[in-house]
Parts: structure tokens; sequence; C-alpha cells
């Protein structure tokens, strides 16, 4: 099975040649790419096909430092987005289910308003019945939750905004 450093080193070469679709399979597991015409970028999809994220390149990422907003937002969304007093967001490094605690009986890992620093573990993201720990990165208050438990994330979803220190 395929490390998830290895499926971004995958998707990165991909992504840089003139490939437009890769299929790869071992041990029941199966990987998918296939740039998307529109603008060049990889779609990663899982063999049920009911989960794809478009992948941007390391030069294209959003930096983690400043706030992203999603393509669907409204303009009150947004406003209300730039009325919070925060400075930084937690991205997800891959796509999978997103977990606030280590099992449903547990407390979450941090609520709003936690102090976390960089090594805090923030949440879990389940990708391929692997069981991801996210840390922080940053020292600061959590000031908003983005994603609900158990909800499909994305490959850059932001997940967290944090107001750092």
């Amino acid at each position: 099975m395929l490390k998830v450093e290895e499926l971004r080193e995958l998707i990165k070469v991909i992504d840089e040649s003139s490939i437009d679709e890769f299929s790869y399979e071992t041990n029941g597991a199966k990987v998918k790419v296939k740039k998307n015409k529109g603008n060049g970028a990889p779609v990663v999809t899982a063999p049920d096909s009911t989960v794809s994220a478009p992948v941007t390149t390391e030069s294209e990422q959003p930096k983690q430092a400043t706030p992203a907003q999603a393509p669907a937002e409204t303009e009150t969304t947004k406003t209300e987005s730039a009325s919070k007093n925060y400075d930084y967001e937690i991205v997800s490094p891959m796509v999978g289910t997103f977990y606030l605690a280590p099992t449903p009986e547990s407390d979450p890992f941090v609520q709003t308003g936690s102090k976390v620093d960089a090594s805090t573990v923030v949440c879990i993201v389940e990708a391929m019945k692997l069981f991801n720990e996210i840390e922080a990165e940053v020292t600061g208050e959590i000031v908003e939750i983005l994603v609900t438990n158990g909800e499909l994330v994305e490959y850059g979803q932001p997940l967290f905004r944090v107001a750092t220190k």
C-alpha cells in the first residue's frame, strides 16, 4: 500500500509530465490520477468514485498562514470569516474522514477556545483505514472549527482557524 508521501510524489510527477491519466492497483487498493482538462491539475479518485480531490502543485498550494476561502462560500460567509480574529488555518494534508476525537466516547482533542502549540494533536484524518493524527503546527488558540465530526475532507481543505500568538 502506498504511503501519503509516496502518493504526493506520484501526483507531483504526473502533474509535471505529459501523462493525462494514471491508474495503480495493489492488494485491493486502487488509485487513479487524472488531470483535470480545465486547469491541468490532477484529480485523485478513490475506487468507488465517491471521493475525488483536485490536487495543486506545491507552487499553487495556498500558504497555510494565509486565510483561504472555498469557492462555494457566499458573500455572507466571506463577510463573517473576514470579521473573525484568526491568522492561520490548519488544513487537511490528505483526503479522508475527519474525526475530532480518538473514539466516539472520548472528549474532542480541541474545542473552540482551546490553546494549542505546534505539537498539539487537533484531530484525526482517516484515509484507507489509516488514522493520521493532525498537529496544530502553530502556537495559539482555536477560534473556529470548520468541519463536523465524520465529514469527508479534501486535500488542502481548511479544518481549523487559529489566532496565533
